[in-house]
């Protein structure tokens, strides 16, 4: 299998890379590279640039922003949007509901949802993951029950990242209480305005307000809500993860934090010489930068795979790539805290600009290590845990 890129596709990725290090402001692209939080506002500002010159939403129908690039295409743009610090479209939006509204939905629901979302105007959310039923999902609850023109959805959902900005949100609801698991759900889209939906933040291991839960106490929404075949939700569901585990591998983050801690460790010192001079340190580096060269090959194979699919139809092994891109990713936060070693401690960087946190102890650049450690614990779990990705390798892939 020939995995080199043409002439062309280097003339693309080139292409992208002017764009997105000229036209994305600096102070944004900067933040992502040291790893630092944005504001909505410069989420929005971003993507809406994206939106603006056609490249928030190229895995969309080209008659609602889509590029109808290739697979390699769709390659060459994530990866240069992460490493050039670019933050990817809000996934919610673009890698979620959309796709699946563009697949499943009415013409009227693509009419009044898909504009919106690819331009962020709307901000949606996830409302998938339940009490006891995160990794199996088929588990789930929260109902929703006809009433003339209506559904009513009572209910909770858990972890429903960044519903703090959310406009509107996509829910699994079991819609026919007697069938099993997978059978008798549905997809269907609210409103975070309407009356009886409650958001209540969750604090995380880092301090931070990622996630929240919200509570459904007799939510009516219009029949016409409904996203695809009535107690066919899953088939939405499917499709839905299919693109949000591939997006969880995240080569080009990865890189770019390993290029990031290698410029730190030569700055720090450990036994009077760089981090990086260190031979035990330099042994980690390198067997994470060969497992994310493994994954990045595994990832163009797959992308050549892909050729061969038919439209709409997931590839199993996508299931490969969140499963080692997780652990990459969290390989790369445990690399981050052995270089800044004891000015782990999270405190605020200040304001005087002078590289020291407002105690006077350590960089400022090791202020959000020791909080993106534990954060990043989730990225094994979100997604479908690594352990329901292992059994789907297991089932599709090698047929056991």
């Amino acid at each position: 299998m020939d995995l080199s890129f043409t002439p062309e596709e280097v003339a693309f990725r080139q292409e992208l890379r002017t764009f997105f290090t000229t036209a994305i402001p600096q102070s944004i692209r900067t933040k992502v590279l040291e790893g630092q939080h944005l504001t909505k506002e410069e989420i929005i500002t971003s993507q809406r640039i994206l939106n603006a010159n056609g490249l928030a939403v190229p895995n969309w129908p080209v008659e609602w922003g889509g590029k109808d690039w290739t697979p390699v295409q769709v390659y060459i743009y994530q990866d240069e949007m992460q490493l050039n610090g670019v933050p990817s479209p809000l996934a919610f939006n673009t890698s979620m509901v959309g796709p699946v509204i563009a697949q499943f939905g009415t013409d009227a629901q693509k009419k009044r949802y898909l504009a919106e979302a690819a331009n962020l105007d709307v901000w949606w959310c996830q409302g998938f993951s339940e009490p006891g039923a995160g990794s199996d999902l088929a588990s789930l609850r929260t109902k929703a029950e006809r009433v003339g023109d209506t559904w009513v959805i009572n209910g909770q959902k858990t972890w429903t990242t960044l519903a703090q900005h959310a406009d509107w949100i996509f829910v699994l609801c079991r819609t026919d209480p007697t069938a099993k698991k997978q059978e008798g759900i549905s997809f269907i889209l609210a409103d975070m305005k309407t009356p009886g939906i409650t958001r209540r933040p969750i604090q995380t291991i880092d301090g931070g307000h990622e996630v929240n839960e919200i509570f459904f106490d007799n939510v009516v929404v219009p029949a016409e809500n409904l996203v695809g075949q009535l107690h066919r939700g899953w088939d939405c569901a499917k499709f839905l993860l299919g693109n949000e585990r591939t997006g969880i591998a995240r080569v080009g983050t990865s890189k770019a934090r390993l290029k990031r801690i290698r410029e730190l460790a030569a700055l720090e010192f450990s036994g009077g010489q760089p981090l990086i001079n260190d031979r035990k340190f330099r042994e980690k580096l390198s067997a994470c930068e060969i497992e994310l060269k493994a994954l990045e090959m595994t990832q163009l194979r797959i992308v050549a795979d892909e050729r061969k699919l038919e439209k709409g139809k997931q590839n199993p092994a996508s299931s490969i790539l969140k499963l080692k891109g997780s652990t990459i990713q969290q390989m790369t936060t445990e690399l981050m805290m052995e270089v800044v070693g004891p000015y782990v401690m999270p405190f605020a960087a200040s304001d005087e600009g002078d590289g020291r946190n407002e105690t006077g102890y350590g960089p400022d650049y090791a202020a959000g290590t020791g909080p993106t450690y534990f954060n990043w614990r989730k990225i094994s779990i979100y997604g479908g845990s690594n352990e329901i990705q292992r059994n789907i390798v297991a089932k599709a892939i090698l047929g056991f």
